[in-house]
């Protein structure tokens, strides 16, 4: 095919437009922390203080999945922490997510031009990423997921202009991000071995081969898959493994969940309820896969990204584990091009370009005003705003008030025990019995709990044995999470007296519980 034409200056203005935009909305909310946020945090907070790659001191447990974030934080936010301590890292993860995303945003933006050479395709890809609320909660919440985005872009558009060497490193950087960047990397693997053989046909054996590239990505995550097994015994995080074992779930949740995901991409449900994701269920796939014959007929070096939503779906379907709301982001974007390139060759082929420029237009804008719509003028919580909907942290500002109060009365040996421990680990700075087993390797033995203690928040119910066992000095739960099994046994009634009731009906629950073991 031939290349699209040179990029003018009212294209990089287009560009930088995409990215500003980015920027500002992502600036806007103001920090809305998710909890897991937290824990990266405390791991960057503790390499920062020279006490090593921890969360718990003394305790080498790899609780993060997100390394590579970790230490950017740790390098990035080194010369503010001496002024502002532990404050500076939430304002420099957000910092980061935002550059990223705004990076992401003229990433997509390039691929898209380069794949179709339509500016008003790139130009509405570029901007729904801007624009998703999916993208800006992450962001401002602190997670990783921006950086693994921009880097799978990254990636993605170097294997386009022919440097594949540099995709292969930008690669590596991904899995380092978000351990689910492998099936990204697994996917540019085959298009690098084809395109180097078919290039080198004729040349012995070896020299076919994407050995380069190769070297490059192993390059990248060798030196900390050896580092990791030195130190932490695994290079794989060991709350995929406690996460593996602690949640009940039915054998359809995690297909449940992609299918709502890949149904309502602009948030049709806020709009139209489930007849939004109805509709969105029928026509959306339809146009991502003719979008995504479009793009491979054009170009096929697009194949990985036309295959990364559905392969991305598939994984977790099949692995079905519980999904976070950040476990739907990634696939998000390249899903985005398919969905307009799935338009902009429909309507090219029923009528003509200039209705297909049109039809992008028109549907572009309604897709931003979806977005939009998903947000809030006034969030009932936290900076008063206009926010995402979904960037909802109320939990969190609850457990930071009770991390507060509890951070007087912290030394050395008290521990505190909870099932989501960021926000609280965090304000309190005591060592976190984490009932979950995320960062506590002995919790995993008591999971999954027993049945009988399950209620409507059952991954979080806390097995009583656990707490009769290790004793921690504080327990901070929901009411809920120990409604059916904690809060009953008798033996945790001898142990522990409720120190303070926080007020709050999340998950249908009888306020937040912090309760302190009974002294001699």
């Amino acid at each position: 095919k031939p290349l699209p034409a040179p990029l003018k200056r009212g294209d990089i203005l287009m560009i930088a437009a995409v990215a500003c935009t980015a920027i500002i909305l992502r600036a806007i909310p103001g920090l809305r922390i998710i909890d897991d946020a937290y824990i990266t945090y405390r791991y960057a907070w503790n390499i920062l203080r020279g006490l090593g790659f921890v969360y718990n001191l003394g305790e080498p447990v790899l609780g993060t999945t997100t390394p590579l974030y970790t230490l950017m934080l740790a390098a990035v936010g080194w010369p503010g922490a001496g002024l502002t301590g532990q404050a500076a890292l939430p304002e420099v993860s957000v910092t980061l997510n935002t550059l990223a995303d705004g990076l992401g945003a003229a990433l997509l933006f390039l691929i898209a031009y380069r794949l179709s050479g339509e500016r008003v395709l790139a130009l509405a890809c570029g901007l729904l990423w801007a624009f998703s609320p999916q993208s800006i909660t992450f962001a401002i919440g602190g997670m990783e997921t921006s950086v693994a985005i921009a880097l799978m872009l990254g990636a993605f558009y170097a294997w386009l202009v022919d440097r594949p060497v540099l995709a292969a490193l930008i690669a590596g950087l991904a899995t380092l991000t978000r351990p689910d960047s492998l099936i990204w990397a697994g996917l540019l693997a085959p298009g690098m071995i084809v395109t180097r053989w078919r290039a080198t046909a004729g040349r012995p054996f070896l020299s076919r081969l994407p050995l380069a590239e190769a070297g490059s990505y192993l390059l990248i995550v060798t030196p900390w898959v050896v580092c990791a097994t030195l130190f932490f015994g695994s290079p794989l995080p060991h709350s995929i493994a406690a996460k593996s074992v602690a949640y009940h779930l039915e054998p359809t949740q995690g297909l449940v969940a992609m299918l709502q995901n890949f149904s309502a991409p602009f948030f049709e449900d806020v709009a139209f309820g489930p007849t939004g994701v109805i509709a969105g269920a029928l026509v959306y796939p339809i146009l991502a896969a003719l979008g995504g014959l479009t793009l491979f007929h054009r170009d096929r070096r697009s194949l990985p990204l036309v295959l990364y939503p559905w392969l991305y779906a598939l994984a977790f379907t099949i692995a079905n584990p519980l999904i976070f709301r950040w476990y739907n982001t990634p696939p998000l974007p390249f899903y985005f091009l398919c969905i307009v390139a799935g338009l902009w060759g429909i309507t090219t082929r029923l009528f003509n370009e200039r209705w297909a420029w049109f039809a992008v237009a028109l549907s572009g804008l309604l897709w931003l005003g979806l977005n939009l719509n998903a947000w809030e003028l006034h969030p009932d919580h936290g900076p008063d705003r206009p926010a995402p909907e979904m960037a909802w942290f109320k939990l969190e500002l609850l457990y930071a008030q009770a991390g507060q109060e509890l951070a007087p009365l912290v030394t050395a040996d008290t521990t505190i025990a909870a099932g989501d421990i960021g926000a609280l680990g965090w304000t309190s700075g005591a060592r976190i019995l984490d009932t979950l087993g995320l960062v506590s390797p002995q919790s995993v033995a008591y999971s999954p709990v027993n049945p009988a203690f399950l209620g409507e928040t059952a991954p979080y119910a806390v097995a009583p044995d656990l707490i009769v066992t290790e004793q921690p000095d504080f327990i901070v739960i929901l009411e809920v999470y120990g409604r059916n099994g904690l809060l009953r046994d008798p033996r945790f009634a001898q142990l522990y007296r409720l120190r303070e009731r926080i007020e709050t009906d999340i998950y249908g629950s009888d306020g937040m519980l912090i309760y302190e073991r009974a002294r001699d």
